[in-house]
């Protein structure tokens, strides 16, 4: 009961210092690097991804900004999105991740906010992304270019093929034109179609032939959001057919990658064909798949992952972008600003109600505003045994990281998870069947 009488208390005081830690970061984006696409928070500069910025920071952040009720910072952002964005450049830009912060940003931006200018935005994105998917087996490339729709590298992955039903849903929603919702479904199930005899999928493809060159089966980075977006799209669509290919997936999944440990469980990197494991390796972005198992339901799953989740992060103070399970020996010592944790935190006290999960994203929380921050903002960390810091505060650390943290803690009737689902960005999108 103790517990239960703390959590109001508690939940109030880490509302608002995840609040104040968001515009500490915001400030210092503002004043060193108010333009560019992110900040740059130990050099006090700005940073672009590519030759010319599409404010990346301020379209990943409204959306947090105007969750977490920070009126005047949603304001500053909306002011200098449509003052400054323009898609009409002659620049290569990397679908995946201009999809997943820009569109899905956008489009979520739309449906909180309703200023037509969002929705503006994001139909002429989605329009110059389209041409990325004009490849011999519908999977896009990795790259186009904004202004010719020229495309470039073939081998890619099955994240960067399978995450846009639910942002080119919306588009097709709003549009009228099924172009996007098809296009973006086509290339998800030629992935899945392409799985193994067991149910598995690799980790790198060839869009122009089809052919797996690298048959690692594994559930974090490059393959995590594929997986996502199929269970998701069923979520926020009613796509059947993609309820159905998640759960062929899932099921193999847990056959051959789950792993139940003393620490808790994790899940494993196997050959996609055999199933036979390769290497014990699991990290950051792994630990996503807690929250989507609760989501779907399988709280028991869950509930261990997240237990491995919450060893991961203690052992080492943060947790690793990967560590080896099996012998707890460092593989990638990187701690970059990541939400994932956080998520499946948020997902399993939301769906439980468990203090458990409560205290789990306290810790966490508490780690990455006391050890990450800086004087103009937060930092990624380049090793968490040193806790050096690394010059690198990326948008999804607004989008995601302090967008989960708060809503662990904030009234359930800030959101309602009934009514809305998350993209892979955690841009909130309306569920409308």
């Amino acid at each position: 009961m103790q517990a239960q009488h703390l959590s109001n208390e508690v939940k109030k005081v880490q509302c608002d210092a995840i609040i104040e830690a968001c515009r500490h970061a915001w400030n210092g984006y503002k004043q060193y690097a108010s333009g560019y696409d992110a900040l740059m928070p130990i050099s006090k500069k700005g940073q672009n991804w590519y030759s010319s910025s599409l404010l990346m920071t301020p379209v990943d952040a409204f959306d947090s900004f105007y969750l977490l009720k920070m009126k005047a910072e949603a304001d500053e952002a909306k002011k200098m999105i449509f003052q400054g964005l323009s898609f009409d450049k002659d620049m290569d830009v990397q679908l995946f991740e201009v999809s997943i912060r820009f569109l899905g940003g956008l489009l979520s931006s739309y449906e909180l906010d309703g200023d037509p200018r969002f929705l503006n935005l994001a139909r002429d994105l989605g329009k110059r992304l389209l041409p990325a998917f004009n490849s011999p087996t519908g999977m896009p490339y990795r790259y186009v270019n904004l202004q010719t729709g020229k495309t470039r590298d073939p081998l890619s992955n099955p994240a960067e093929i399978g995450t846009y039903l639910l942002e080119f849903g919306k588009l097709t929603q709003y549009t009228g034109d099924s172009i996007y919702y098809r296009t973006a479904k086509k290339a998800s199930f030629e992935v899945f179609k392409r799985r193994s005899k067991i149910g598995l999928v690799g980790t790198v493809i060839d869009v122009n032939t089809g052919t797996w060159v690298n048959t690692e089966s594994q559930i974090g980075a490059r393959i995590d959001s594929y997986y996502e977006y199929l269970y998701k799209a069923w979520l926020l669509f009613g796509d059947k057919e993609c309820k159905a290919a998640w759960e062929t997936s899932n099921d193999a999944i847990i056959k051959y990658l789950y792993v139940k440990t003393s620490k808790g469980a994790f899940f494993t990197r196997v050959d996609m064909n055999t199933g036979k494991e390769r290497q014990p390796l699991y990290g950051a972005l792994d630990a996503f798949y807690a929250g989507i198992l609760a989501l779907s339901g399988n709280l028991a799953l869950a509930e261990n992952i997240q237990q491995g989740n919450t060893y991961m992060w203690v052992k080492f103070h943060l947790e690793p972008e990967e560590f080896n399970f099996r012998n707890d020996s460092l593989t990638a010592a990187g701690y970059p600003l990541r939400p994932e944790n956080l998520e499946s935190c948020f997902y399993l006290y939301r769906i439980t109600k468990d203090e458990q999960y409560l205290r789990m994203g306290k810790r966490m929380t508490d780690d990455i505003l006391s050890k990450c921050r800086t004087a103009a903002g937060f930092a990624a960390v380049k090793d968490v045994r040193t806790m050096e810091m690394e010059d690198s505060m990326e948008s999804f650390f607004f989008a995601e990281t302090l967008k989960y943290a708060y809503l662990i803690f904030a009234p359930e009737s800030n959101l309602d998870l009934n009514k809305i689902v998350f993209t892979t960005e955690a841009h909130p999108l309306k569920i409308a069947r």
